[in-house]
């Protein structure tokens, strides 16, 4: 087993114990209180139950630290500690419809002497499947207890890829069909399975080859980034940069594959 910390296993003691509540709300996922928050846009009393459970075992734990939600936002706590980043349920859509396809999302971000912040652990579970998906910054990714490594394909007409569809009230759709007119006709498949968060696990995992997508929440990418650079990936924004949260554009992919997507990204931009 490879060793991990102190605070990782705070994280995963927390999710294990939102997970079994989110997978009999699953099995009853017809008889869900549902909300919406804007267009195509949903939250779930699954969402908000889990949120709760992560925020009651990460604060018992860290009470001074603070939290960014998706459902619950910003909690503030001492600014000079780090503070978890949470989704508690990442693929809310494929929840609703009954696709087994979601995960729990925590992030730990930590304060820089520069006054930046960067994510240090990393955690993507999948309740179903009872996956967990977790790095640690500088000690490596890992599969519950195996070293994941990104793919090693080099060649885009072998390579799979992930994205995420802009849909009603949700992305620039004009930008996203360039990118896939420019990207589609090179490469072996193009999946879009609805939890950014597992996607960017997946690249990790080495499952996909590569992954775009624009317009996300930190709580939708935070732990999956850390994941696929410590998986040996590289992750910048549609220009190349490394300001992929900043810009709010993701391009994932290992060395090889990434320079040349990022060839076809940047050229259907121009």
């Amino acid at each position: 087993m490879p060793s991990h910390s102190g605070l990782f296993t705070v994280i995963e003691r927390a999710a294990r114990k939102a997970g079994p509540r989110l997978r009999r709300d699953f099995n009853e996922v017809q008889h869900l209180q549902v909300s919406r928050k804007g267009p195509a846009d949903f939250v779930s009393i699954a969402d908000k139950r889990a949120e709760q459970t992560l925020f009651e075992e990460l604060q018992r734990a860290r009470p001074d630290w603070g939290f960014l939600m998706e459902e619950g936002g910003e909690v503030a706590g001492d600014p000079n500690k780090p503070r978890f980043i949470i989704d508690p349920l990442d693929g809310t859509s494929n929840f609703l419809h009954g696709i087994p396809h979601f995960a729990i999302s925590i992030a730990v971000e930590e304060p820089l002497p520069n006054g930046k912040r960067e994510v240090t652990t990393a955690l993507v579970y999948q309740p179903i499947t009872d996956e967990s998906f977790w790095a640690e910054k500088g000690r490596g990714a890992w599969h519950t207890d195996q070293r994941l490594r990104v793919s090693a394909r080099r060649d885009l007409s072998e390579a799979l890829i992930a994205t995420g569809i802009p849909f009603l009230g949700h992305g620039n759709f004009a930008e996203w069909s360039r990118i896939f007119g420019a990207i589609a006709p090179e490469v072996a498949g193009i999946r879009r399975f609805g939890s950014a968060a597992l996607d960017l696990a997946w690249v990790a995992a080495g499952r996909f080859d590569g992954y775009w997508e624009s317009g996300l929440k930190p709580w939708d990418t935070a732990a999956g980034l850390l994941l696929v650079k410590e998986a040996g990936g590289y992750v910048t924004d549609f220009r190349g940069a490394d300001r992929a949260m900043e810009r709010n554009e993701f391009l994932a992919a290992n060395d090889g594959l990434h320079s040349k997507l990022h060839k076809l990204v940047a050229g259907a931009l121009r």
